[in-house]
């Protein structure tokens, strides 16, 4: 006599967790790939900004040295005499600062 064979048969709740199994094992490469990728362009981002604000400070620090000439007392005293107005340092008042 030959030995039957018996088949197996899955219960509902089987097949419920070998796909949830399958898509799990789908779905998380997939999430890796997509929070990699988003990470990756923030940090470009984040680099460009960097490089713009660095940039920018540049342009400032540059934009306050002019001031800092053009306010000079020489400087003062040049447009003066090219506008032949005199120079009385009574009458100067310093404004913004306290």
């Amino acid at each position: 006599m030959k030995a039957q064979k018996k088949k197996y048969h899955f219960i509902k709740g089987e097949i419920f967790m070998y796909g949830l199994l399958g898509v799990l094992f789908l779905a998380i490469p997939i999430f890796n790939v997509f929070t990699t990728s988003l990470l990756s362009s923030s940090n470009t981002e984040l680099e460009r900004l960097k490089k713009k604000i660095n940039t920018q400070e540049l342009s400032n620090q540059s934009l306050s040295m002019q001031i800092d000439e053009l306010t000079s007392l020489e400087n003062i005293q040049a447009v003066a005499e090219e506008y032949s107005l005199s120079y009385n340092n009574s009458s100067i008042r310093t404004i913004g600062e306290k």
